[in-house]
């Protein structure tokens, strides 16, 4: 299995007429995802060419599902309107019972995610990944169930379950497995904004209980304790070897960093607390991104998988 997507995900694009919609529809149609159609207000029975075939435009995310019978919907809709883009789409899956939105828009205003995400919470079939974040992708035997911007390329199938906050160290960690033999199960990125829909310990879980995934690489960033929390967590629950790395250790104090969510504040929050937290949890430590793909060998090794 994988977790969350599988390769039949059949998988509706918000905002598919943009241009941001209709490059990273083309991609995720390159790459064999079962892009089923789109929504644009506004342009409901056009129809989008993409290389293997051409796709339905709906006016509503309700009627899309409707007509599509989609289990994913995926935002690339400008800031302003994303947050009423994932109300939508929530309202939408919990009436047909259920769904995942992969929201990719930066820039949202927090306020706006607020509520968003506490619409999202109202519905427990219903689940948010991002804001800000590259998507999740679950690689096949060709091609896969690629819903996002991530390169679908770099991938292959595997059995590393892959979480991170920041995208570009997402694809490190994908080429650090790729290095040393393994493919990926899936690969989540949940974005860096301080209010967002998915979790580490969302997915930990996920990875715990998926039968394909035997190792996980976590990739936290300073500022918040998400990743305290999550090491918390990994200590008490998860039996499955984890490596983590953290990005940011380099940061001054007090300095706001790229991603919103990564300012240290009061001495919590800096790459060293988080890897105290990590170590602490049983959590094998790389130091520098170029590390991961050996400290993985070695908590494969001292788990019996290598």
């Amino acid at each position: 299995m994988s977790i969350w997507i599988h390769e039949g995900s059949k998988v509706l694009i918000q905002g598919i007429t943009g241009k941001q919609g209709t490059f990273h529809g083309t991609k995720m149609d390159e790459y064999n995802t079962n892009v089923v159609g789109g929504v644009t207000p506004g342009k409901g029975g056009q129809f989008v060419e993409l290389p293997n075939k051409k796709v339905p435009v709906f006016n509503t995310v309700s009627e899309g599902l409707d007509e599509t019978e989609a289990d994913v919907s995926l935002i690339y809709v400008p800031a302003k309107f994303a947050a009423a883009a994932i109300i939508e789409a929530a309202d939408a899956f919990q009436e047909k019972g259920g769904g995942l939105i992969v929201c990719i828009t930066e820039g949202i205003p927090i306020l706006d995610m607020i509520k968003a995400v506490a619409r999202v919470d109202q519905y427990p079939e219903v689940r948010l990944i991002g804001p800000n974040c590259p998507g999740i992708i679950t690689p096949g035997d060709v091609g896969g169930c690629k819903a996002g911007i991530m390169p679908g390329f770099i991938h292959a199938k595997g059995r590393i379950g892959i979480v991170s906050k920041s995208g570009t160290l997402t694809y490190e960690a994908v080429a650090q497995t790729m290095s040393v033999g393994e493919g990926q199960s899936t690969c989540v990125g949940i974005g860096g904004d301080p209010v967002n829909g998915t979790g580490f310990i969302d997915c930990l879980d996920a990875f715990e209980n998926d039968p394909q995934t035997v190792a996980v690489v976590m990739i936290g960033e300073i500022g918040g304790s998400a990743e305290e929390e999550a090491a918390d967590w990994v200590a008490k629950n998860m039996t499955k070897p984890i490596v983590g790395f953290v990005a940011g250790s380099t940061a001054p104090p007090g300095k706001r960093m790229g991603h919103a969510g990564a300012i240290i504040s009061g001495g919590k929050g800096t790459a060293a607390e988080k890897f105290k937290a990590f170590e602490k949890a049983g959590i094998y430590v790389a130091r520098d991104p170029s590390e991961i793909g050996n400290v993985l060998v070695r908590a494969l090794k001292d788990a019996g998988l290598r």
